[in-house]
Formats: C-alpha cells, structure tokens, sequence
C-alpha cells in the first residue's frame, strides 16, 4: 500500500480508493504528549488541504489538514478514548480518519517517504 506525505505533516495511506490519514512520527515527536483528538464527522466531504481534524498535546493544538479530496467515510473513535495512542504509533493504529478519495490525482502531489524524509532533512 503506497504512502504519501504532506508539508503539513500528515500522511495517508492508499487502497482500493480509500486513504487512511493520519499525522506523522515526526508530528507526533513535535507536539510532545497529545491530550485531545478532535475527529471530523463522517460522511463530511472535505477539500485537499481543508483543516479536518484538530490534535491537542500538552504544548500546542494544531490543525490537521486533509491531503486530498473526498468524502469522510470511518473515524478512528479510540483515539477520542485514548489520545496518547497518536504517540505510541503515529502512523499505524492511531490512524484519525478514512476518505474516500475524490480525485486521485491529488496523490501526485503529496512526497513519498524519501522526499518526505528529504524534506524533514530540510527542516534542521
């Protein structure tokens, strides 16, 4: 299943037309513990790079932002019982949402894992 990445720090995982979003390792490690997931609704139809969802961690909130456009179609309830779980495994079980992908073209947007890695290098 190819990944891709977003200047944003989001990624998402595609199969069958459907993408799992979620935020980066990387993310993760910026935010420090995350207190608070705040999850969109499904059936939501969302624009590529529409703020979705909204991540809280002790230090800062920051937006989530959709890397394509689509149609809302699971959310990962267990994060709202168990936010930390965005630190335990970013970009695995803590997964925030599924879309299913409108357009995707949108894909050749995103980085894959080296260009995103490239990018972090980028970052300092």
């Amino acid at each position: 299943m190819p990944v891709f990445y977003t200047r944003d720090h989001e990624w998402i995982r595609v199969e069958n037309g459907l993408g799992t979003v979620g935020v980066s390792e990387h993310a993760q490690e910026q935010l420090g513990d995350v207190v608070y997931v705040e999850l969109p609704e499904v059936g939501r139809v969302v624009k590529a790079h529409e703020q979705v969802a909204v991540v809280e961690s002790v230090k800062a909130a920051s937006e989530v932002y959709s890397p394509v456009s689509g149609k809302v179609v699971a959310v990962n309830t267990a994060l709202a019982d168990n936010p930390a779980l965005v630190n335990d495994d970013a970009e695995g079980a803590a997964w925030f949402y599924r879309i299913e992908i409108g357009d995707p073209s949108e894909l050749s947007s995103l980085m894959t894992p080296e260009a995103y890695a490239d990018y972090l290098a980028t970052l300092g």
